[in-house]
């Protein structure tokens, strides 16, 4: 255990260290976003993700040398390999936030945004180098169990075809449920530590180190990143929180678990693909400082939150991340009760 610890504290301490100083430069150049479910609409730095990923690097890297000359004899092929995929996604993320306009434009949406932002098709291809990686080394077993079909095996398309579809559509699902003070790095955090668990009572050391690690990292972007925020999260970030679940999915081997607790992003990405992915998950502020869904359309999870009641926007964030730790927790009961 101590040699995950000691990485995830690196990561927690560099992360929480990184994000004030990160949040200085981006707005010295200008990388600001409107935090939108405010009164007066305030502009914030934008991009805090770069900081996670930073503190995620850091502490893979003391894994790296700990393994390399204390432990010895530790294959760290899965490590580096998943480590230049999460680094590769999160750069196409902070080129994402970087394309600003200088006075306000409108997105897909109709929101009033400053950043415009790279095109869809163009995430979409960007991403899919970023699995060459994982491609190259073979990572994660070709052979896959399903309910009432059994075992498939499916040789050199798990490689060639699942991996880097995996990647690209965990990344881009992770970047819809969100527009909500701390819901992306919370929801994340909690989907990390599911696999972290797991994999750590299967053995699977590599994919437990990179979900504790991710964990780490994003609680500590927390602290700056709750209501009210500070800094915002960003396409870095919430792609970052996707490379981070999809290569520690694929390096553990935990596929069914890990489609099981993606459970929120899956049902995000289809409300959206409902509305022609145009659709806002940002809510309207009343006078009493509560959020509802805009025209009283349910487009996003964060409107079926804000319609239970007179919600703040501290709450819609919390709602939805005890969701996700409440599937979470029972997945993990099947799993024990050898359901899953």
């Amino acid at each position: 255990m101590l040699e995950i610890l000691l990485p995830a504290a690196v990561a927690f301490a560099t992360t929480f260290w990184l994000t004030p100083k990160m949040m200085g430069y981006l707005s010295a150049i200008g990388v600001l976003g409107i935090d939108q479910n405010k009164k007066n609409k305030p502009r914030i730095p934008t991009s805090g993700g770069i900081a996670v990923a930073f503190g995620l690097f850091c502490g893979l890297l003391t894994y790296i040398a700990v393994a390399t000359f204390v432990l010895g004899q530790v294959n760290l092929t899965l490590i580096l390999a998943s480590t230049i995929a999460i680094e590769t996604i999160t750069v196409i993320g902070f080129l994402d936030d970087i394309v600003v306009e200088r006075s306000k434009t409108r997105d897909t949406s109709g929101t009033l945004e400053y950043r415009r932002g790279l095109r869809q098709w163009q995430k979409a291809i960007m991403v899919l180098p970023a699995a060459i990686p994982l491609m190259a080394i073979n990572a994660g077993h070709t052979t896959m169990i399903f309910p009432f079909i059994g075992s498939v095996e499916f040789g050199l398309l798990y490689p060639l075809l699942l991996v880097p579809l995996g990647v690209l559509c965990v990344s881009n699902a992770t970047n819809m449920l969100a527009g909500v003070n701390g819901l992306e790095s919370g929801l994340g955090a909690v989907a990390l530590a599911g696999l972290a668990v797991l994999a750590l009572a299967l053995g699977r050391t590599e994919a437990a180190l990179i979900a504790v690690v991710g964990v780490s990292a994003l609680l500590a972007f927390l602290y700056y990143n709750w209501y009210p925020a500070r800094v915002l999260p960003g396409d870095s970030l919430t792609y970052l929180v996707g490379s981070v679940f999809v290569t520690a999915v694929i390096v553990g081997n935990i596929e069914k678990f890990g489609i099981l607790i993606f459970a929120p992003w899956i049902v995000e990405a289809l409300i959206k693909a409902r509305h022609g992915f145009r659709a806002t998950s940002l809510g309207q502020l009343t006078r009493q400082g509560y959020l509802k869904p805009k025209n009283n359309r349910i487009e996003s999870l964060t409107h079926v939150a804000m319609s239970l009641g007179n919600l703040r926007e501290r709450c819609v964030a919390a709602v939805l991340i005890a969701v996700e730790a409440a599937i979470v927790a029972a997945t993990l009961g099947l799993w024990a009760l050898h359901v899953i």
